[in-house]
């Protein structure tokens, strides 16, 4: 039990879902998604750690950049289960659909610092 409660847990906060939300649009960067959340990028970063932890996230090193993605083949079972079920939530959410226009918008290469 202890497992579920952890997952349950990694998506109870309303940036964690944001990022999941997101994911599911395309691999993001860490300043990507600091650009869309508005947060700092050592909030983010924790949030992706608690996300990868329980594998519901992957992430890929790729030149200077780490990108994030949903992790689509999630050998955890329960992972698994929920993540088909977290892209059908939230579709007329305003934040989510505010979140959705900017990932399509942002650009790493111009809000990425080297």
């Amino acid at each position: 039990m202890r497992h579920v409660v952890k997952i349950f847990k990694a998506l109870s906060d309303p940036n964690r879902l944001r990022i999941i939300k997101m994911l599911q649009i395309r691999p993001l960067c860490v300043c990507e998604i600091t650009d869309i959340l508005q947060l700092a990028p050592s909030t983010v970063s924790k949030h992706l750690s608690l996300l990868r932890d329980v594998e519901l996230i992957l992430d890929d090193k790729d030149g200077k950049w780490v990108n994030y993605r949903i992790n689509q083949f999630a050998a955890d079972e329960y992972a698994g289960q929920l993540l088909p079920l977290l892209k059908k939530w939230l579709p007329n959410d305003q934040i989510i659909q505010q979140d959705a226009a900017k990932v399509n918008g942002v650009d790493r290469n111009v809000i990425c610092s080297t």
